[in-house]
């Protein structure tokens, strides 16, 4: 099957693209992360850490690796409206955090609306353009506060 668009020609723009560089340990990059966007006005729906449970079930040694499932309840329930409940397959946003060297996290996230709107999940309408623009404002608002001095 091909794709309906050409991947290559996606840009990070496109698909919300945010990384950050903490410079601290792991554990404490994640309570930093879960903090900043709790206060920007996400809830963590979920979380876990797919290094450990990689590691219990097949034995990788991959460095620390860490999920966070952020949700705002008011921007998930409009979501749902405005994509006929499609979009909640994408739940939650999820924010990521890996270790590039001890001392050194990356800090990723993409935007499930946009990803949406891209692959036809969700209409190209005003409705979901105030969606993405609300998210996006909590989701720049957390970057803003992330701690990234060295």
């Amino acid at each position: 099957m091909a794709l309906p668009f050409d991947p290559t020609q996606v840009a990070g723009d496109d698909i919300g693209e945010k990384r950050a560089t903490l410079h601290m340990e792991h554990e404490a990059a994640v309570e930093h992360v879960r903090e900043t966007f709790t206060a920007a006005g996400f809830g963590i729906a979920t979380e876990f850490s797919p290094s450990d449970l990689l590691a219990e079930k097949i034995d990788a040694g991959r460095d620390p690796y860490y999920v966070l499932g952020a949700c705002s309840p008011n921007m998930a329930d409009r979501v749902l409206d405005a994509t006929d409940g499609r979009a909640g397959a994408l739940f939650p946003c999820n924010v990521v955090v890996w270790q590039e060297e001890p001392g050194v996290q990356t800090v990723y996230h993409v935007s499930i609306m946009r990803i949406a709107r891209l692959t036809g999940i969700a209409p190209d309408d005003e409705p979901m353009a105030d969606v993405i623009a609300a998210t996006g404002e909590m989701v720049d608002a957390a970057y803003a506060n992330l701690d990234t001095a060295e």
